[in-house]
């Protein structure tokens, strides 16, 4: 596997290996983490910053049921978190990783729809499961983009090499209607991630369109790639090419990058949004704002952020994102947060 492009078939025997042991996934910090805890109040709230957010309950989408097991392991979930948002016409899609447990792996990605006023989940479900090699240990964190022609999914994909060690691999599938995906495979090489990349961040419009920067797109990675701030570019979305760019400093925050979750064009401003350790090592959210033109020159800080890995979007006028952090054990739901009018 590790010398391949093109993956081999996920093996039965391993799936269901990894399914045994995402059941049996505890951990005291994700079990406990809550979206309040870093949308709901800023220290301060300089005029660019999105956010701070509030919960809608009029929006809370709830799974009932199981989905049929593709993968014929017997697989079930009782979470569902990490969602990306995007409108299509007079409705929202909605893409969310399922899972076991809580933040475990053996994930898989569902998709629904709200229309009239009611959420409807897709009898296709999961439209993203593992079936290749580096997708064994699950299929996780959808982020959902409308190009210029289509739609992009960008996903990670999990998997054990044959050292033992977990590798993390950025794929992608496509879409012309937000409801048949084909899987394209890797799209960050293994000589750029040294087999760890999670991000495929791309600047994303109020929409849910990805934004052009001059005539590419851009994408951040922020962890993996050797610990180089590394950055993507493509003509189309689907190609791309990468080359170590830094383009965040912590040091008026102090502490240390987890990951960026999303990065918002407003205007003709760009805000990052990220995960990161603080001074004290707690969890902390901030935003970095830049000029559109200009995405790696750092203008200013501000602690607080949605954490939305699947990006923001505006509903009603307002920034939204959608989390599952918050949902009681055993409940699978995804509360939608938008932004709390200054």
């Amino acid at each position: 596997m590790d010398d391949l492009l093109t993956p081999g078939l996920a093996d039965h025997g391993a799936l269901l290996a990894s399914y045994r042991e995402a059941l049996a996934h505890t951990n005291a910090l994700t079990d406990r983490i809550s979206t309040d805890q870093f949308s709901a109040f800023y220290p301060e709230r300089p005029e660019w910053a999105i956010g701070p957010f509030a919960r809608n309950d009029a929006l809370t989408f709830r799974l009932d049921g199981q989905w049929n097991d593709p993968t014929g392991i017997g697989w079930t979930s009782d979470s569902i978190f990490n969602p990306t948002l995007i409108e299509r016409g007079d409705e929202l899609h909605l893409f969310y990783r399922a899972s076991p447990r809580k933040e475990s792996t053996a994930s898989r990605i569902g998709h629904a729809v709200r229309r009239d006023g009611a959420w409807h989940d897709s009898p296709a479900n999961p439209i993203v499961y593992p079936t290749f090699e580096n997708e064994t240990l699950g299929c996780e964190d959808p982020k959902v983009y409308a190009l210029d022609d289509g739609y992009v999914l960008f996903y990670n994909g999990i998997w054990r090499r044959e050292d033992g060690s977990v590798a993390v691999d950025i794929l992608h599938a496509v879409s012309d209607d937000l409801e048949h995906w084909d899987k394209r495979g890797l799209v960050v090489p293994y000589e750029v991630s040294e087999y760890w990349a999670k991000g495929a961040v791309l600047p994303r419009d109020e929409r849910g369109r990805a934004a052009r920067v001059g005539d590419d797109y851009l994408m951040f990675l922020s962890e993996g790639c050797g610990g180089r701030p590394t950055v993507g570019r493509s003509r189309n979305g689907l190609d791309w090419s990468f080359e170590v760019q830094p383009y965040l400093d912590l040091g008026p925050l102090g502490g240390s990058l987890f990951e960026v979750a999303c990065a918002a064009v407003t205007g003709d401003h760009l805000v990052l949004d990220f995960f990161y350790a603080d001074a004290d090592g707690d969890f902390a959210a901030a935003q970095a704002l830049y000029r559109l033109d200009e995405p790696f020159t750092q203008l200013a800080l501000n602690r607080g952020g949605s954490l939305s890995w699947g990006g923001l979007q505006k509903l009603g006028g307002r920034w939204s994102f959608a989390q599952g952090w918050d949902a009681p054990a055993g409940t699978r739901e995804l509360y939608f947060y938008q932004e709390v009018d200054a």
